[in-house]
């Protein structure tokens, strides 16, 4: 039954009560009995990172897609918007260390009754040394638990806000069913000769300790300072000067390289030099990547200062040099190349230094030895750092697990390229991100990673007589095995007590990239093989919500596993959100401490007065938000206000019995501007923009409630004629509940509960409305009626402010002017304007524009004439 219509609408408590009432009855709940692949609209919806807290930047994004969720529902399809979590990865391990005071030693045995030191730290970064040691598996079960309560509270929110998803329809990235997921893709890849192992250069981190995906870089511009150094020539001609910023990597040093066709060393190509300090002869070659314009132009090539020494290392065959070890700190061993006592004894004195202090110890011994020419010239570069890191990174040689994805395979490039064209980006322009940077590849994806809590991968390997493993030789499970856990897992064929023994076998430790696993969104969500059915109702899916900041990584990875393992796209849209700045224009972000946490603003302003602010930017398009004045979301808290107020006084008009219809002129023409809102609305959602069809409605709105209410008010309360006033109650009503539709995906807490005063079922399962319900004949347009009434009647109650004069003043005498087209139109409303300007006689008078003059009121105002003068356009 239809709720009762409260004495005083309020949005006070609307999302509690209405959201338990969604989850009871099941509003939102994906029906799949009957549904075919076109009756339904899936959404592969971003698994938000569980470690810590939601941000505003959140809400914003994902309101942008509850918007469209909530359109294609009322449109009729059955929508598939299920929820993840994110819940492995450096920021769920960072954060549990932080909140338990804990880190993980995998040489250490399990603790069944371990308990940690404490718990509620501050997210902030603290020092290992401080943290309690505990074990592999008991470092999971703590990430287990916190990723959990996290969840609850992420799940809170988003149920305050209002996303209308269904909550049976969720997963964890870290789950049994996601991790047997994740891993039987991965062994398929390793089938296809797609997944390989590679001894490598590698972006490491040494705080962390693991390999870097090139996804996950980010360049920061850090102080820095230009070296010039001499090396020797072996013909005994002089000397070679070469600028570094990194003269710590000298005894790594394998190489010089100049551009072939820079002439000053034409005659250096093919002769060799001897390094300072640590007299290596090492090569002069030439290669195209050598900038010319750049310190000296000829450089040192070193094992390895950035990505540009591992091409030449690559590709010029030069041998390899490593100094800095996993740590982040200098080897203990020198390079065998170094061979004299000299040279031997200045590594000794770099031996277990940091890379900043070994820098000071090179410099140190350069100027002692003379080799350091000139001056030290600071300056500023760009740096690359993980972009979760707070340490510059290095490149160390590892053994690591890839996947390829087109930056070695110009087929599959050029497949990705295409398979880009054939999904829809909203707005268009973010295309050529996706575009660039798949162009920008220059490596395969390094997917593994030397991290705790995460997917496994899922291989062992056998040991030789000697006990050392032989990599090219993997045992991997059968897929009906997932999930397996090679660290405690026995591998196929052997028994536990072979673990780690001569003949027997090791588990691989390394887990797999986070973007390894939510990559496969669409696999996980959909229950990839585990429900074909289902699978076949919403893949591929319809649309892909996501941030712009991570099309490099989340985007083209899930494109390139669609591809790699079905030949196909994983969604036919991707809508992309810009960012949410601060008052400044900087990126609102948890890194630079600037975010604002929603819960207290929904509490605070309302769930739909936050939707609105958030669904007023259209996608692509970043947001400014001043927590100190948040006008938009103010905005939007008096729009939902109204929409309670103004339908419990349309509701306040009794139609007279019989059979009625729209008959008047002004009504006829209120329903016929409405269908052009609908028509624009409707058009700009089904594009994507969410923005344009919630400014046209809205502006409608505001039309509706403060000029065509107020004139057929009067009419409304039976005024005239049963007829007249029906006209005007079935014009208000109609509009109203096509206007609560086609707010109700904005507002979805204030349209409910006014829906809830005169209908049973939920208005966010009612049809979405359309032109033909307005009863408009064929061909009927708008006339501008009510927009030209509108205007003659702010014209009166401006005479009457100027007058000083109360609304309810009653006018003997009024008269318009207008041109004889205007005039006509706006004597069919005459009736209408008159009543509510309390106007005795109205008459009509050509002129050059619209206008209301010759007003003499009925009742002297005071201070003021009798006769007010014209107020014009």
């Amino acid at each position: 039954m239809p709720s009762a219509m409260p004495e005083k609408p309020a949005l006070e408590g609307l999302e509690a009560r209405w959201g338990q009432v969604w989850e009871d009855s099941g509003t939102y709940r994906f029906d799949r009995d009957g549904a075919t692949r076109a009756s339904v609209f899936s959404v592969d919806t971003p698994p938000p990172t569980a470690s810590g807290s939601l941000h505003i930047g959140h809400v914003f994004s994902y309101t942008h897609t509850d918007v469209k969720a909530r359109f294609e529902r009322m449109r009729g399809k059955r929508v598939f918007y299920p929820m993840g979590w994110d819940d492995n990865g450096l920021p769920t391990e960072r954060r549990v260390q932080n909140f338990y005071g804990v880190r993980c030693d995998p040489s250490l045995p399990y603790d069944a009754d371990f308990t940690p030191p404490f718990e509620g730290g501050d997210n902030k970064s603290s020092k290992a040394a401080d943290q309690v040691p505990i074990s592999r598996r008991n470092f999971v079960e703590l990430c287990e638990r916190l990723t959990v309560e996290d969840e609850k509270q992420f799940e809170d929110v988003w149920r305050k806000l209002g996303l209308s998803v269904d909550w049976t329809q969720s997963y964890r990235t870290i789950g049994d069913d996601s991790q047997a997921i994740a891993q039987k893709a991965f062994l398929r890849n390793l089938s296809r000769g797609e997944a390989y192992q590679a001894d490598a250069p590698t972006l490491w981190d040494v705080t962390f300790r693991t390999a870097v995906a090139q996804a996950e870089l980010e360049d920061k511009d850090m102080p820095g300072a230009y070296h010039k150094l001499a090396f020797h020539r072996t013909d005994g001609q002089g000397d070679v000067l070469i600028d570094t910023t990194r003269p710590e990597l000298l005894p790594a040093c394998v190489a010089l390289v100049a551009h072939p066709d820079d002439e000053r060393y034409q005659a250096l190509f093919g002769t060799t030099v001897r390094s300072p300090l640590f007299d290596v002869e090492v090569p002069v070659v030439a290669h195209h990547l050598a900038q010319p314009d750049k310190g000296s132009g000829i450089a040192m090539v070193c094992t390895f200062g950035d990505t540009n020494d591992v091409v030449w290392w690559r590709e010029l065959q030069l041998p390899n040099r490593a100094v800095i070890g996993f740590d982040g700190r200098f080897v203990s061993e020198a390079p065998a190349a170094i061979e004299s006592e000299a040279g031997r004894a200045s590594y000794a004195q770099l031996a277990g230094k940091t890379v900043f202090s070994a820098k000071q110890s090179v410099v140190e011994q350069l100027t002692a030895s003379g080799e350091l020419v000139g001056e030290i010239r600071k300056i500023t570069h760009p740096v690359k750092f993980f972009e979760k890191g707070d340490k510059p990174l290095e490149i160390v040689s590892t053994r690591q697990w890839y996947v390829v994805n087109g930056a070695r395979d110009e087929q599959l490039k050029s497949t990705l390229l295409e398979r880009g064209g054939e999904v829809a980006f909203h707005p268009e322009f973010m295309r050529v991100r996706y575009e660039n940077w798949v162009n920008g590849l220059n490596g395969d994806w390094l997917i593994s990673r030397q991290r705790f809590f995460g997917v496994p991968i899922p291989v062992w390997y056998p040991l030789d007589g000697d006990g050392n493993p032989v990599f090219d030789e993997v045992i991997v499970p059968s897929e009906a095995q997932l999930p397996v856990d090679p660290s405690s897992d026995t591998a196929p064929g052997y028994d536990e007590s072979q673990r780690g023994v001569p003949g027997g076998f090791q588990g691989e430790l390394d887990v797999m990239d986070t973007w390894a696993t939510s990559s496969l969104t669409p696999q996980l969500a959909g229950k990839w093989e585990a429900d074909p059915e289902l699978f076949d109702l919403v893949f591929p899916y319809d649309v892909r919500p996501q941030g712009q900041d991570i099309i490099r990584t989340w985007l083209f990875s899930t494109m390139l596993r669609a591809q790699l393992e079905g030949g196909t796209v994983p969604w036919r849209n991707a809508s992309i959100s810009g960012f949410i700045v601060d008052p400044d224009r900087k990126k609102m972000s948890k890194s630079k401490g600037n975010v604002v946490t929603p819960a207290a603003m929904l509490d605070d302003h309302g769930s739909d007065s936050v939707r609105y602010w958030a669904a007023s930017s259209r996608l692509g398009t970043d947001a400014a938000f001043d927590p100190q004045n948040p006008k938009q979301i103010k905005i939007g808290r008096r729009l939902a206000i109204k929409v309670l107020n103004a339908a419990k006084f349309v509701y306040s008009f009794e139609l007279p019995s019989g059979e009625h219809s729209v008959t008047e002129p002004l009504d006829r023409d209120l329903l016929a501007t409405f269908a052009s809102v609908i028509e624009t609305a409707t058009e700009a959602l089904e594009g994507y923009d969410h923005a344009r069809a919630l400014e046209t409605t809205e502006k409608f709105f505001w039309t509706f409630c403060d000029d065509y209410l107020e004139l057929v008010k009067e009419r409304a309360y039976g005024a005239t004629t049963p007829a007249e006033q029906a006209s005007a109650v079935l014009a208000l009503r109609t509009v109203l509940e096509g206007l609560l539709r086609l707010l109700a995906p904005y507002l979805p807490f204030a349209t409910e509960e006014v829906w809830s005063w005169t209908h049973d079922e939920s208005i966010h399962q009612a049809a979405w409305p359309t032109v033909a319900e307005l009863g408009l004949s064929e061909g009927e347009s708008a006339t501008g009626l009510v927009g030209l009434v509108g205007q003659a009647l702010i014209f009166v109650r401006r005479a009457k402010s100027d007058a000083k004069a109360s609304q309810k003043t009653p006018v003997s005498t009024a008269v318009i002017t207008a041109p004889a087209a205007q005039l006509a139109l706006v004597r069919l409303a005459a009736g209408d304007l008159a009543a509510v300007g309390k106007i005795a006689d109205l008459t009509f008078a050509e002129g050059d524009e619209l206008a209301v003059g010759d007003i003499v009121f009925a009742e002297q105002p005071a201070d003021t004439s009798a006769a007010a003068p014209a107020a014009g356009a």
